[in-house]
């Protein structure tokens, strides 16, 4: 019979995984609007450098979106989280609620979706298809194979007897 609920369990990690690359890039865009001019469409384009605190919001989107998007760690991903999030609930405080309450009335459901969003991922952590697991895994595949220790492969098992 299948196990639908141990399936999904193993899909949790490899989800994760791409839950925070897809928010993350998403960011990274947000950011690249402000800081470099990219992807610039109706709604804004880029600030000039310095300016509070567009420039300094576009700055973390860019920054913390890339930091987050290739899972610089454990710690170094849920920092860059924390941050994130933060910036996005400042956004919405000092730009967008003071319009309205409601983020559907204040313009606000990016801000909030985004700092909810890295604040998921600051605290469940970054899965596992991050940087450190791929260079973990680079290193294990070229690593050669350690050479047997002669005392334990020549003792016999618990149970085994001697010859």
């Amino acid at each position: 019979m299948l196990d639908i609920g141990k399936r999904l369990d193993d899909a949790n990690a490899p989800v994760l995984s791409l839950y925070r690359m897809v928010i993350s890039l998403l960011f990274v865009c947000h950011g690249s609007v402000t800081v470099l001019g990219l992807f610039a469409g109706t709604g804004g384009g880029r600030v000039s450098v310095g300016t509070w605190p567009g420039w300094w919001a576009g700055l973390i989107q860019l920054t913390g979106g890339v930091l987050v998007f290739i899972g610089v760690g454990e710690v170094g991903t849920r920092v860059a989280a924390v941050v994130s999030s933060g910036s996005m609930a400042y956004a919405y405080f000092s730009v967008h609620q003071k319009n309205s309450l409601w983020p559907i009335q204040n313009g606000g459901e990016l801000s909030v979706l985004f700092c909810w969003s890295f604040l998921l991922i600051a605290v469940v952590g970054p899965g596992t298809w991050t940087l450190s697991w791929l260079l973990a895994r680079g290193r294990a595949s070229s690593a050669p194979d350690p050479a047997p220790d002669p005392v334990t492969a020549s003792a016999p098992t618990a149970g085994a007897e001697a010859p």
